[in-house]
């Protein structure tokens, strides 16, 4: 059995799952971010061998979190596909999961800055922000600005905890209770420590909680305790 987290942001509740996905009961809508599908194909037209499985193994992982919670909505939050030529190079099986997994339901590719175009020969709406159950769905965190109940991704967020003694870093959901940026879940994406210069000013530091993704559970972690 699966243990999730429950977290509210500008008061509306959010259920954060171990495999990187973050549901919205209220509104029946199931968001990720940054699945960075067709990433081994994008670096082979680059001469850089990978092995070129990603899109299955990312897709087999989406396939489990909406087979979960059977969202009415999915939100996937940007950087959906490697890179513009993604979706149209998508093996036939790979198209056909993906559109099994949008029938009936409502999809929305918010453009990210890796695919900023609407995904070819996919359904769903394509559009920069997304405004749904009080929050802002967008693909880059706004800086220097007032983003109370933004959801975003983009900076693939990651924490370090000590934990028997040794040093453990896992992918995570950062936030302080009025902002949250999402864990990258295609399974080649790299992370970015929440201490990284990048995330400054991002979020009140007294109120930031890491949750760290595990291999069933969240383990919910203050920032104070994080490592860099």
């Amino acid at each position: 059995m699966i243990s999730t987290a429950e977290i509210v942001i500008n008061d509306t509740l959010a259920v954060c799952d171990p495999l990187g996905s973050l549901y919205l009961p209220d509104s029946d809508t199931l968001v990720v971010s940054d699945l960075h599908l067709e990433t081994g194909a994008a670096y082979a037209r680059r001469g850089m061998m990978l092995p070129p499985y990603d899109t299955a193994l990312t897709l087999t992982l989406l396939t489990s979190v909406i087979e979960r919670y059977r969202p009415a909505r999915v939100v996937s939050l940007g950087d959906s596909f490697h890179d513009r030529r993604g979706a149209s190079a998508l093996p036939e099986a790979s198209q056909l999961q993906i559109r099994a997994l949008m029938a009936g339901r409502e999809w929305f590719w918010i453009a990210g800055n890796h695919d900023p175009d609407h995904p070819d020969g996919l359904a769903g709406d394509c559009v920069q922000e997304l405004y749904l159950d009080g929050l802002c769905f967008r693909h880059e965190p706004l800086e220097n600005e007032d983003a109370t109940g933004e959801i975003a991704g983009h900076l693939h967020p990651a924490a370090r905890v000590v934990r028997r003694g040794k040093g453990v870093r896992r992918p995570c959901f950062a936030t302080d209770g009025q902002r949250l940026i999402m864990p990258a879940f295609g399974v080649t994406t790299g992370g970015l420590n929440i201490r990284n210069a990048a995330f400054d000013g991002l979020f009140d530091l007294q109120s930031l909680t890491a949750h760290l993704l595990g291999r069933e559970r969240i383990y919910s972690v203050p920032f104070g305790r994080l490592i860099g």
